[in-house]
């Protein structure tokens, strides 16, 4: 027995895709696995299937013609291609995680393209297909173009091909999120959006602070797992981790948005603390606040927690507002107008 790829279109009508497994079946042939590509020409069957090994690729074509099946293609194929498609997508989606520099191949091997080939992008470049060509638009800039012979791609293979490169543009864009960090006393740290997956690390951070740390951070008490994922995932804010050589967090900053205010919270290990660290989070969640068009940022601050109300004083903070043991300071965000000239 050989393994064969079958492709052919049928029209959309009911019985005439059985017309085809039948035709296949009178030569002994075993459908291994079937896609169905909705066209404006009809449904696309792609079949994996195990035929005899008498078998020709002329006698196969002339069962698929028998079947009813219009513009056929059939070919040899390999054992890969009994993963199903989405497990093969899913494979090649954590592949991109670990190598965005792979999405030419990843490509390829979705597809099974022949030939992917990056060029400048021009004004005229727009995502799209046409027989055995795919433009698609490459996340670290320029074109990709995705060729194949035969057969020609179809809608859903491109929709697959653009949920690819959703990936690689995510993973590009907290590749320029993540910068390296120099503190004024040397110390050198890896600043970076949070995720899901750092929570047993976000977890070890609250493990390693001292009691008066989270005292001054979590007035209410120290929240459990669940209140962390929220926390890694904010909604519409942002939460950032300065990451210590070995992997450790040193530091965790969120901005939780509501409406149009912000409000800032920081967590610096003990350690690591009056080295400048709270400054560079809170600087970066006033830019966040800034960019996203608040118009303020606050913050509550325990009021015998001297060092983070002369930073916030130190960054611009005008408004100090104590209610009992704690003060919520108010920064304006957005940037202002000048006055027009008289």
């Amino acid at each position: 027995m050989a393994l064969w790829r079958i492709r052919a279109t049928v029209d959309d009508r009911p019985g005439y895709l059985s017309v085809l497994t039948a035709s296949l079946a009178l030569r002994s042939v075993n459908i291994l696995a079937v896609q169905v590509h909705t066209t404006e020409e009809g449904a696309v069957d792609d079949f994996l299937v195990d035929a005899p090994d008498a078998l020709t690729e002329a006698d196969l074509m002339a069962a698929v013609v028998k079947g009813r099946g219009r513009d056929a293609f059939v070919a040899r194929a390999e054992a890969e291609g009994l993963a199903d498609q989405p497990t093969r997508g899913l494979a090649l989606a954590g592949r991109l995680v670990h190598e965005p520099d792979s999405l030419g191949e990843s490509l390829a091997a979705l597809l099974d393209a022949t030939d992917v080939r990056w060029r400048p992008a021009s004004a005229s470049d727009f995502p799209g297909f046409h027989g055995g060509r795919m433009t698609l638009i490459d996340p670290a800039g320029g074109c990709l173009e995705v060729l194949r012979a035969l057969p020609a791609f179809t809608p859903a293979e491109f929709a697959r091909a653009q949920a690819l490169v959703e990936v690689a543009a995510s993973v590009h864009r907290l590749q320029r999120e993540q910068v390296s960090l120099l503190l004024p006393d040397g110390s050198e740290l890896v600043l970076r959006p949070a995720g899901p997956d750092d929570l047993p690390a976000v977890r070890d951070l609250h493990e390693e602070c001292s009691p008066a740390t989270l005292r001054h951070r979590y007035p209410g008490g120290v929240p459990g797992d669940a209140r962390l994922r929220r926390l890694l995932e904010p909604s519409r804010g942002v939460t950032l981790l300065a990451v210590a050589p070995g992997g450790s967090v040193a530091a965790m900053a969120t901005l939780l948005v509501e409406g149009d205010l912000g409000e800032a919270t920081v967590l610096v290990e003990d350690d690591w603390q009056r080295r400048g660290l709270g400054t560079v989070l809170l600087r970066r969640l006033h830019a966040h606040a800034e960019r996203a068009g608040l118009g303020a940022v606050v913050a509550h601050i325990a009021s015998d927690n001297v060092a983070m109300l002369r930073t916030l004083r130190r960054l611009g903070a005008h408004a100090f507002e104590r209610d009992g043991a704690m003060v919520s300071v108010t920064m304006p965000a957005a940037r202002e107008t000048p006055a027009p000239s008289a």
